[in-house]
């Protein structure tokens, strides 16, 4: 799922711009005053929804961030466009020159904005992907149909190998563009020759990750379970092994590059 953030006045009216050049399913998330961030139910319900025949619903809850949103969407949108969220660590739009942490493009007013180079620019920027988000991708595989398993691995930052260790607070990431796509690609694609294997699915975020979050995802579609489990295991071998991403790492001691070391 590709994101962009867009802040400043007329936000919304650009995300509602933008939304209508995008190809694909796109979700809009707007900042709410503090006065609406409550959920509407009462008696102790932590989320209220409704839900209209033709499947048209609205919610409202009290126990969900930022980051938890994204990796909820990511799975049944292409896009997510963020209005008025200014220290989201996203791709972010400022409008009449307001601040923001991360900002990739500028306009003076949301009608001056030119919309078709904003749908360019969220494409360009890395992907928000999640486990579930392409195990809903291997689910939805023409070959599903063939499939009696279906396996995964998740590495994530781990904050200590043994107690004496200085704790990880981080670990940052950099790749090659297109290099580290194209050679997870062609791993993908010699794994898939194998018997039984259907379908062989791999992420690796970039940026800053942080103690305890997600890095890197694999997914195997397979007939059976045996090629399942052992596709997996050498899908992430080949990935740490042969894909060139270079690891930051930040302990609360030091900051280094893990191949320097």
């Amino acid at each position: 799922m590709h994101v962009l953030g867009i802040v400043g006045a007329g936000a919304t009216t650009l995300c509602d711009r933008l939304a209508a050049q995008l190809d694909g399913r796109v979700a809009t998330v707007e900042s709410l005053p503090e006065s609406a961030t409550e959920p509407e139910s009462t008696d102790g319900v932590a989320a209220a929804y409704g839900l209209s025949p033709d499947g048209n619903w609205v919610g409202s809850g009290d126990d969900r961030d930022l980051d938890g949103l994204l990796d909820d969407l990511s799975a049944e949108y292409d896009y997510a466009l963020f209005s008025g969220f200014p220290d989201a660590r996203v791709p972010t739009v400022a409008l009449a020159g307001a601040d923001a942490a991360n900002v990739v493009a500028e306009a003076e007013t949301a009608d001056a904005a030119d919309v078709a180079s904003l749908a360019a620019e969220i494409d360009s920027h890395e992907p928000h992907v999640t486990l579930e988000t392409l195990v809903e991708r291997a689910k939805a595989d023409p070959l599903e149909v063939y499939a009696g398993a279906i396996a995964t691995f998740t590495g994530r930052v781990r904050a200590k190998e043994s107690e004496d260790d200085d704790p990880t607070l981080s670990l940052e990431f950099e790749k090659y563009d297109g290099v580290a796509e194209s050679k997870m690609d062609a791993i993908s694609e010699e794994l898939e020759a194998r018997d039984g294997v259907l379908r062989v699915l791999m992420h690796h975020r970039v940026g800053v990750v942080e103690d305890g979050a997600d890095i890197v995802f694999v997914v195997v579609l397979a007939g059976h379970r045996r090629e399942a489990f052992r596709t997996v295991e050498d899908g992430i071998d080949r990935l740490k092994d042969e894909v060139p991403i270079f690891k930051k790492e930040t302990t609360t001691d030091e900051e280094f590059w893990v191949h320097d070391r």
